[in-house]
């Protein structure tokens, strides 16, 4: 799905290489939120998990002949070590000549990024999340082994793709309580400036 004003010759494309479509509802929402600029195009390209995300990434890179394109990959650490992937994903970019591509490494999976707003999730669900919000675990929810599971248990209902469409809708990008969504937003502010 491509978002953004039509294309002019000097107007900048921006591609997401995603691991899972989730990443891909939250992303289409979320993104015109920090960037809400007529300079910019975006699109995003979901994948069916991490092999096919890696198996894509050198083959959209080589194959990309379109000028004023940059590349965003969002690659979920699940149980990963972060420093080990987000190498592992610079040398494969790096191989394909595209080194002024943004990786971001998602601590530990996307529903992370939503405990880290509580508030969006509890816009989103229509529910009181008041007890919730003060709890240790909440303040640091990069470091919640198995976020997915966690907000199913504050919202039985939840589902991925439905989750993060409805959530995506709530959440704020100063306030998130997510290192790495912090993290991912200040880089991709800086690729837009072209720092």
């Amino acid at each position: 799905m491509e978002r953004g004003a039509p294309g002019s010759k000097n107007m900048k494309k921006i591609v997401f290489l995603l691991e899972e479509r989730s990443a891909k509802e939250l992303l289409t929402v979320l993104i015109p939120k920090i960037i809400p600029s007529d300079d910019f195009s975006f699109l995003f390209i979901s994948h069916d998990g991490k092999s096919d995300l890696r198996k894509s990434i050198p083959i959209k890179l080589r194959a990309w002949r379109e000028p004023n394109v940059q590349f965003v990959i969002l690659h979920d650490k699940d149980a990963s070590n972060c420093f080990t992937l987000k190498s592992e994903l610079v040398l494969l970019v790096n191989k394909n000549k595209q080194s002024d591509t943004l990786i971001r490494i998602v601590c530990t999976e996307l529903e992370s990024w939503f405990l880290g707003d509580l508030d969006a999730v509890e816009k989103a669900f229509s529910l009181n999340l008041s007890k919730e919000k003060n709890k240790k675990i909440y303040r640091d929810p990069d470091a919640i082994a198995n976020a997915k599971e966690e907000l199913k248990r504050l919202v039985p209902k939840y589902q991925p793709i439905l989750g993060a469409r409805k959530i995506s809708e709530y959440m704020n990008i100063k306030t998130n309580k997510s290192k790495s969504f912090q993290v991912f937003i200040s880089g991709f502010h800086r690729l837009c400036r072209g720092d």
